[in-house]
């Protein structure tokens, strides 16, 4: 399918909007192509490419709405695309929070589209697959890794002026590595918007050296130890820590941020001084869409400055019931290092803990402390003076993300992990609750 520039979605969306009767509409447009590479036990088991595309119309008569999709942009798919949106919207209830479509917005230009990724090709895919798998059969390991690259474009008009248009491409990858005796595991991910920055040999020589240095563990007490966490770690335990700072949610009881009486913790001291996490849809590491799907233009904010709650995201329901400014995500999450390095460089300045790969099977067990319960995973080893002295059987952890932000006593330098800038992280007095058998 040929990607439609500004100007193609522009007019496509202009003739849409033509055809709609409703007292209000939103046409979202977009669509794009890809590829991607499966392979497991040293064997390339899925590939192919994709292309899509696809129209959302939501039509709305006063505060009845409805919405109807389709992936043909004919002129009579298109309309009957619409009517159908317009014949659920008067079935449908009044919506007490339903808000006018925006007027036009300003938007930033993210720097997340790269011509090297859109012009990925299966020759790569499988050169990348054979970069994991040559090697780990050298060293009597197995692979099993996930490969996908995108390049897509979005766009979308309403009734009052709005127009936004994006363009942006990712490649996405993720590794396990096990011993042949199953017995050692390891694993490495990496995303990009740009595929001339992915090292793919390099990237698997990091799996397969955890699974054969975890070949043979030990089992030690569960407790409280210091960990290292690497990035990974990080982006699994704390990936969904920005959604606390929805406004609504803290202000009706339902968050970590919650206060008795509707209150929140906004402008308290949530967390120690050397964390500092912000959002920005213009980093040009991790770059966001510039707007989200009601077409509100993203900005750059900071939610918690040297330990401080500085912010919270309004949407605009919530903002206009309260009559402040909408303010919403950024589209990313930017943590800010410290002075320790890399990983290496924690490992050598700890007199005595854990380092964790990555953590994995998550679970919520408490919103209003952020209390989640999961399992270290694929590389876990016990430091002893400054060195990775062995490595350990894997534990079962219950934790807040919050209460080991107060523990910090390193922050290293910030990479990008998930679509997130994040830096390892070392914490006093992580809570350890249980072994697991699991590898």
């Amino acid at each position: 399918m040929p990607e439609l520039n500004e100007q193609q979605a522009r007019a496509l969306l202009e003739k849409v909007l033509r055809m709609s009767k409703a007292d209000s509409t939103q046409i979202n447009l977009g669509g794009g192509s890809g590829g991607n590479i499966r392979y497991a036990r040293n064997t390339v088991s899925t590939a192919g490419v994709t292309t899509n595309q696809s129209i959302n119309v939501t039509a709305s008569f006063g505060r009845k709405s409805g919405s109807a999709s389709g992936n043909e942009f004919d002129d009579a798919s298109l309309e009957r695309v619409v009517r159908r949106a317009e014949e659920l919207a008067r079935l449908a209830p009044d919506n007490p929070e339903w808000m006018e479509p925006l007027g036009p917005q300003q938007y930033l230009r993210t720097p997340g589209y790269h011509a090297s990724t859109a012009a990925i090709t299966p020759d790569f895919r499988a050169k990348v697959a054979a970069d994991s798998i040559l090697p780990s059969k050298n060293r009597q390991c197995v692979a099993a890794g996930f490969l996908q690259d995108s390049a897509g474009w979005t766009a979308l008009m309403n009734s009052k002026g709005l127009f936004a248009y994006d363009r942006r491409t990712s490649v996405d990858f993720s590794l396990t590595v096990r011993t042949d005796d199953e017995q050692g595991s390891g694993y490495v991910t990496r995303d990009y918007n740009d595929v001339a920055q992915f090292d793919p040999t390099s990237t698997a020589a990091i799996a397969i050296e955890k699974a054969v240095a975890s070949k043979v563990t030990r089992a030690i007490e569960p407790g409280r130890y210091t960990v290292v966490l690497e990035p990974t770690a990080v982006s699994d335990f704390m990936g969904g820590i920005l959604g606390g700072f929805n406004a609504r949610s803290a202000e009706e009881g339902r968050s970590y941020l919650s206060k008795p009486g509707g209150q929140t913790k906004l402008g308290e001291k949530l967390v120690s001084d050397l964390v500092t996490i912000s959002s920005d849809p213009m980093n040009p590491i991790v770059p966001a869409a510039p707007f989200g799907g009601d077409g509100m233009a993203r900005k750059p904010m900071t939610y918690i400055e040297k330990g401080v709650v500085k912010a919270l995201n309004y949407d605009r329901v919530w903002a206009a019931r309260k009559g402040v400014e909408t303010t919403p995500g950024g589209g990313n999450m930017i943590m800010a290092g410290g002075t320790g390095g890399t990983v290496e460089d924690l490992i050598r300045s700890t007199t005595r803990g854990v380092l964790v790969t990555r953590f994995w099977y998550i679970r919520g067990v408490d919103a209003q402390t952020a209390l989640s319960t999961g399992l270290t995973r694929d590389g876990t080893f016990y430091i002893e003076n400054g060195r990775i002295q062995y490595a350990i059987k894997n534990f079962r952890f219950n934790e807040s993300p919050i209460i080991m932000l107060n523990n910090i006593d390193a922050l290293g330098t910030p990479v990008r992990q998930g679509n997130n800038l994040l830096p390892p992280i070392r914490a006093r007095d992580f809570t350890f609750t249980s072994l697991s058998d699991a590898v």
